[in-house]
């Protein structure tokens, strides 16, 4: 058995299917996450724990690291079973671009994602997310347990501003002033600058 290898460029497919299907906020997120993480150390972590595709004979594994990605979206987005994991991995173009996978090809079973989990271990997959949480924090991007994705509307509780304004202090966030105090440590904000408009029951709400 060995791993089966997925070239990290677009197809003509997918560029087709992004371009017909535009960008969503969860792209723009998982993006974001990925571009934000260094997966080589975590890549070689769960390599020497879960040995699965390591021998040259049988048919071809999923990479280790496609499968904790899935795992994570499970968490992340409150997927609640493997077999739901598996549907809303084929169902969603995000969740397919996050994991590397061609959208011609199919999701992992949620058989080879569960055994996947079993063999690994909660105290490592719970390892590989201090360790992600760790390079968060490093950055900036204070994140207290597991990170979702919550589709209720909460009420913000500052008034929009400009779009001057905004700009500017997104600019200001982006900076290492902007993230971190005179100690190094994370600021907290009193104000979601990715607050916005939207109408819920015909009534605009920010």
């Amino acid at each position: 058995m060995a791993l089966k290898k997925y070239d990290r460029n677009p197809t003509f497919l997918d560029l087709e299917l992004q371009r017909a299907f535009g960008t969503s906020r969860t792209q723009q997120l998982l993006k974001e996450i990925d571009s934000h993480v260094d997966w080589d150390p975590i890549e070689a972590f769960i390599t020497e724990r879960y040995t699965v595709g390591q021998s040259t004979y049988g048919n071809k594994a999923y990479p280790p690291l496609m499968l904790l990605k899935a795992v994570f979206l499970q968490k992340w987005f409150g997927i609640t079973s493997d077999p739901e994991l598996e549907n809303q991995i084929n169902d969603r173009i995000s969740f397919k671009t996050f994991l590397g996978l061609p959208f011609s090809d199919s999701a992992p079973d949620h058989s080879i994602i569960s055994r996947f989990r079993t063999r690994l271990g909660l105290a490592q997959l719970e390892s590989i997310h201090a360790q992600l949480l760790l390079q968060f924090n490093a950055q900036g991007f204070p994140i207290e347990s597991g990170m979702a994705v919550d589709a209720r509307l909460v009420k913000s509780a500052s008034r929009p501003l400009s779009k001057e304004k905004l700009e500017e202090k997104k600019a200001h966030r982006a900076t290492p002033e902007g993230r971190l105090d005179k100690k190094g440590n994370p600021l907290k904000y009193a104000r979601d600058l990715d607050s916005d408009w939207t109408v819920k029951n015909n009534e605009p709400l920010f």
